[in-house]
């Protein structure tokens, strides 16, 4: 029996120290979860908590401090293709350090803000940053240094992000007793002080420092490589269907998780007479299943079909959000906490595990950045579509369920998307890439 129970130890320790040391990956993926706390609590999953202050203290509508979330989505949509090229041609060190000075420059410049078109500009300084220094970033070279236990680093790397969101009541606290514009001048000397040391772990390929994927030169017996030997160039992998399937059906996912990071704690206190306390609990225990899904994801990627588990995702999502709009009760809050969580958590590895998985390492970049100009769309459209339809209506439900029904064809997007027929002609996975740099 003790053999038994050593025995998922031994192969936890055989995947993180195949050589008898830790593999230099499981950094990567450790400073990746500081960088994505910091982005997660101080920003992205706080944001409704600032939109409640921002409403009560400047009268805006919801549609226009929505907008603000919606342009730095599509910002970041746009900087894609471009952000995607110069982290394949420079690295993502370089590109998370700028993106990180900037995230923290753009919370200085949030606390000052008196005007609306001040508060746009803001934002848009904030959404570079955090999109240079971020998750897309990240995730190249988590993709670079990791083969077959690709889905695991990813759904590991992706901790923070859930972290941040369990952080959120402490951010309301900081919002109650020191006010907005305080908490967004500390929150800017945490990214700097905090962000610009984590981002300096992050290297590029294993090839340029003496090392290979997942710390071994082949495969354990009987488990195959995430991916085959030859890797697809941006423009190929544009050819197939599987690209905008993918990408599609990552759009219409974000509808709905876009739409509740922005108007999920508005709904709770308006809508169900939540305190903003109480509603950031909410996000609190959301984030709890997101980060249990997370841990499961990253194991159900690497031995099952990421498609079809995409699929069921998609159901989750659409569920979770009408039982949302429509409760009466915390026990139908508490099942939106539960399938919206574990659906968000499971899904969000599983984008980027399986484009690696169909494309291959050495162009992820670029294609990723191309996939954004389809994913930005509803991530975009998602806050924007619930603000305006709450404003004419009165309450969230038309919109909240409009983007459910919706969020639906993303299970059709991912069922369909199959793996490209062939990779030919696409590049061999060893031919050198253009521009590389060693040490990014």
């Amino acid at each position: 029996m003790m053999r038994v129970m050593a025995s998922p130890w031994r192969a936890i320790d055989r995947m993180i120290r195949p050589r008898g040391r830790v593999f230099y990956g499981w950094w990567i993926v450790g400073a990746s979860n500081g960088v994505q706390w910091l982005g997660s609590m101080l920003w992205v999953q706080s944001y409704g908590a600032y939109m409640v202050l921002l409403l009560d203290e400047f009268g805006w509508s919801k549609a226009l401090v929505a907008g603000a979330f919606a342009l730095t989505r599509i910002e970041s949509g746009l900087l894609g293709p471009l952000q995607g090229w110069l982290v394949d041609r420079f690295g993502p060190r370089a590109i998370l350090t700028i993106g990180t000075v900037l995230f923290g420059v753009g919370l200085f410049l949030f606390s000052q803000v008196q005007t609306l078109l001040g508060f746009y500009l803001t934002f848009v300084l904030i959404a570079l940053g955090s999109s240079l220094g971020g998750w897309a970033t990240l995730m190249v070279a988590i993709v670079n240094w990791f083969n077959r236990n690709r889905s695991k680093a990813i759904a590991g790397s992706q901790i923070g992000f859930s972290l941040g969101g369990l952080s959120v009541p402490l951010l309301v606290l900081a919002l109650e007793n020191f006010g907005w514009r305080t908490t967004a001048v500390i929150s800017g000397f945490v990214v700097l002080g905090v962000g610009l040391p984590l981002v300096q772990l992050v290297k590029h390929r294993p090839s340029d420092h003496g090392e290979v994927p997942d710390g071994v030169d082949l495969p354990d017996e009987g488990q195959a490589p995430a991916s085959g030997g030859a890797d697809f160039t941006a423009r190929q992998a544009m050819r197939t269907w599987s690209f905008w399937l993918i990408s599609a059906g990552h759009a219409f996912a974000l509808l709905v998780v876009s739409a509740m990071l922005v108007h999920l704690i508005p709904h709770l206190t308006e809508g169900l007479g939540y305190s903003l306390g109480s509603a950031s609990l909410v996000v609190a225990l959301l984030t709890m299943f997101q980060l249990l899904g997370l841990v499961s994801g990253g194991y159900l990627g690497d031995v099952l079909n990421k498609r079809l588990i995409c699929v069921a995702c998609m159901f989750a999502h659409a569920g979770g959000l009408l039982l949302v709009t429509y409760a009466e009760s915390f026990l139908l809050v508490l099942a939106f906490v539960v399938l919206h969580g574990l659906a968000w958590g499971v899904r969000g590895p599983l984008m980027v595990s399986l484009r690696a998985d169909y494309f291959g390492a050495s162009s992820f970049g670029t294609i990723m950045g191309v996939s954004s100009l389809i994913v930005m769309l509803g991530m975009a459209a998602g806050p924007i579509v619930a603000g305006y339809m709450a404003d004419v209506s009165g309450d969230y439900q038309s919109g909240f369920t409009l983007l459910a029904l919706l969020s639906l064809l993303g299970s059709v997007c991912f069922f369909l998307a199959t793996p490209p027929r062939s990779k030919e002609p696409a590049i061999a996975s060893t031919e050198p890439v253009p521009g590389r740099r060693s040490g990014a």
